[in-house]
């Protein structure tokens, strides 16, 4: 038997008549209270299951879990290994609830999380399949079985953004991770001829990475072994990205949109990555915020604009600047930065143009926000629904990044009203000069005037 606790932002607490098995029977119902105010940072955690242990190497385990998020209490069935989450149950959906967070494995097999008044927030669906128990195998998967063993259910059918030792990703299938704070959202992908990094923003999907087979060979699916992550046809293994040494899971990262391969230092006492997609910053689809370039030294710059007195002039970095090129509010013109690229792939390519229409297809596509122009050979122009992923390149690479701006508010317009000031500056001093020197005739006629009436006065005196 293992002892099963209860931790409240970092106080374990023991559960009364809270035993940890290595499965759960039908019947089994445990509840947790809600905080009644929101506290940032809260997590509370009732482990139910504990995988086999092994003194060199965390263990998993499955807790009930309520979670503080965006002002609400998320409830949650997961999986952990050590500190690491590897799988849960409101990754795509979260269940919000108040008051009370209850797991149940009812009498006809369905596991559930249910909040007040018995809502369903989340279900197995597995309800007269003849379930009899939870359990949690040493792989980390988490399976409802029959009296007989088999399983009904199994949370490896259900990825998340974590893929364990042991787990089979089939083509069509995807992890997902969502970066807090954002819109966008990356995916780890399996085609028949490759696997692929996505950057997912809105109605616009951007590769960032990939790898293929030699020989153009095609993917049936994939298995996370003892040697790395291993591609496979129909037949048997057709290539594989290394690890140093076992791997315990491969993740996406939600901060980063890395793809990693972890392993567990005993030394350190911590998971740390054997293998890394994207070794280089300015390689990471958000390492800048929108209308950032990540320059050479892997700081970011913004994209600098003398923008007009609009509503787009406080805007951070200039992110907000294409709102409204889809609603015909305002003309737009194209904004030209030299020995800037980006990463992104699988923009709407044109070939063999010049730069001038590809500037020009931009502007009168109202979803186009940016264009990527390069002068190689073919020539060729990518058009972009969004200013991500920038970089600064050398500037003789051929690369031309034109960024779509309300018209007259780039340096063009800066270089118009220099003029304009320039040409007021000129009347204004010409007039200044001609008054005075009309002025300074007046002062001079005036007074000759005036001593040659003083002159005939005395003389006329002295007569």
């Amino acid at each position: 038997m293992r002892l099963c606790v209860f931790s409240f932002l970092g106080l374990i607490l023991l559960l009364p008549n809270g035993y940890c098995k290595s499965d759960i029977h039908v019947g089994y119902r445990l509840t947790l209270a809600v905080p009644v105010e929101y506290m940032v940072g809260f997590i509370g955690r009732a482990y139910v299951l504990q995988g086999d242990q092994n003194e060199n190497e965390p263990s998993f385990r499955a807790a009930l879990t309520v979670e503080a998020i965006g002002q609400k209490y998320s409830c949650s069935l997961e999986v952990l290994l050590g500190d690491v989450r590897v799988w849960n149950s409101g990754h795509y959906s979260k269940f919000y609830t108040s008051d009370i967070c209850v797991l149940e494995l009812t009498s006809n097999g369905d596991l559930q999380l249910t909040g007040p008044k018995d809502r369903v927030g989340w279900r197995t669906g597995t309800s007269g399949q003849g379930v009899e128990r939870l359990q949690i195998q040493r792989t980390g998967n988490l399976v409802l079985v029959d009296s007989i063993n088999l399983i009904k259910w199994q949370s490896f059918n259900f990825p998340t953004d974590v893929m364990l030792w042991g787990q089979r990703l089939d083509i069509a299938t995807r992890l997902a991770s969502f970066p807090t704070n954002s819109n966008s959202f990356y995916t780890f992908e399996i085609h028949p001829n490759k696997v692929a990094l996505y950057l997912n923003s809105g109605k616009v999907k951007y590769s960032y990475w990939e790898f293929k087979p030699t020989q153009n060979r095609n993917i049936s699916y994939l298995g996370l072994g003892t040697k790395g992550l291993e591609l496979y046809n129909d037949k048997s293994q057709i290539a594989q990205i290394p690890s140093i040494q076992p791997p315990r899971f491969l993740s996406l990262e939600n901060t980063t949109g890395n793809l990693g391969l972890y392993i567990f230092s005993a030394m350190k006492k911590k998971f740390e990555a054997s293998f890394q997609a994207l070794k280089n910053t300015c390689d990471l689809p958000l390492a800048c915020n929108p209308y950032g370039i990540c320059t050479f030294s892997n700081s970011c710059s913004c994209i600098r604009l003398l923008l007009k007195q609009t509503q787009m002039r406080n805007s951070a970095c200039g992110k907000e600047i294409s709102d409204g090129f889809c609603n015909g509010g305002f003309p737009v013109d194209m904004l030209e930065l030299h020995g800037v690229s980006s990463i992104l792939k699988d923009a709407k390519t044109i070939i063999n143009i010049t730069k001038e229409a590809c500037a020009n297809f931009c502007i009168n596509d109202c979803e186009c926000v940016a264009a990527l122009y390069s002068s190689g050979d073919p020539r060729e122009c990518f058009l972009y629904g969004v200013v991500m992923g920038v970089k600064q390149v050398e500037r003789d690479s051929g690369f031309s990044y034109m960024v779509k701006v309300p018209k007259g508010s780039h340096g063009n317009h800066s270089k118009s009203n220099v003029k304009k000031w320039v040409v007021v500056l000129v009347a204004v001093v010409d007039s200044l000069i001609i008054m005075l020197i009309f002025g300074g005739l007046i002062f001079y006629f005036i007074r000759k005037r005036r001593k040659s009436s003083l002159g005939n006065r005395s003389n006329s005196c002295r007569n």
